[in-house]
């Protein structure tokens, strides 16, 4: 990218800023798989040291968005079907024992928190005016994810099911430019979540989180499928249409997806 960005004040704030526009710009196409992100142009764009650009950089590493290479620097990780395949099933495994343990452990400040997070994931619209997700439904829906395990009492386990949860979001963010679910009730779904882990009913709440996880990967590789791994193209934000319901329009062109040919049947059919 070519324009520059003005960034000022501390050090870390700086750090945060570049974090969180180069985190925006991964997750609604505007980087591409296996893009190259180059220690010098980005300091000249956001007129900050490499330090600092440096540290963001090593931040989205760390949540699964970039790889770091040797000798290399830094990319935008690739995509393929296995790793969407591997990923669902194990956020299905960690979530689910995370989700049990909160059912049976979670207290009165447990059951107010997720209360409180659904309420306001409730509250904020999911789209922008522009057909993309919104950043702060995301965080909303990341929030209520979250106090919906808080209560399992394992902070290693919260950690490793946020983790994954964060390794997630690029392919829910290509699941929304390329799939036609029209007919997912998110909003029904997370109200279930909710009102069946304070019931504290275990099983049903894990069959409905279950399902939840797996629909949006299950597409997005039954899409995969049909079109072929090469012909995943998630548009960039500003090339993506609206349909009429505001869900952004699958048919327009942008980022490639590298072909994988390992396959992955496991349970993702």
């Amino acid at each position: 990218m070519s324009y520059a960005v003005g960034v000022t004040t501390t050090p870390a704030t700086r750090t945060e800023q570049v974090y969180e526009i180069l985190r925006g710009e991964l997750l609604n196409g505007g980087l591409h798989p296996s893009q190259k992100l180059k220690m010098v142009e980005l300091t000249e764009r956001f007129g900050v040291s490499q330090s600092v650009v440096r540290e963001a950089l090593t931040r989205l590493t760390e949540q699964g968005l970039l790889v770091a290479t040797p000798q290399r620097g830094f990319r935008v990780r690739d995509l393929s079907i296995e790793d969407i395949a591997e990923l669902t099933e194990t956020r299905v495994q960690v979530e689910s024992l995370a989700l049990r343990l909160a059912v049976e452990r979670g207290d009165l400040q447990w059951e107010t928190g997720v209360l409180a997070a659904h309420h306001r994931l409730e509250r904020t619209p999911v789209t922008r005016d522009d057909g993309t997700v919104s950043e702060d439904w995301s965080v909303q829906h990341r929030d209520f994810h979250q106090a919906l395990l808080t209560g399992c009492g394992n902070r290693r386990l919260e950690s490793v099911a946020n983790s994954l949860r964060d390794s997630a979001e690029l392919y829910r963010r290509w699941y929304w430019v390329l799939t036609d679910d029209h007919q997912r009730d998110l909003a029904q779904e997370h109200r279930q979540l909710k009102e069946l882990a304070l019931a504290r009913d275990a099983d049903r709440a894990i069959e409905v989180l279950t399902e939840h996880i797996d629909r949006a990967p299950s597409l997005l590789i039954a899409y995969a499928r049909e079109h072929g791994v090469a012909d995943l193209t998630p548009p960039a934000p500003q090339d993506q249409l609206s349909n009429s319901d505001g869900r952004p329009d699958r048919n327009v062109r942008g980022t490639r997806l590298p072909e994988r040919t390992t396959p992955v049947d496991r349970r993702l059919r």
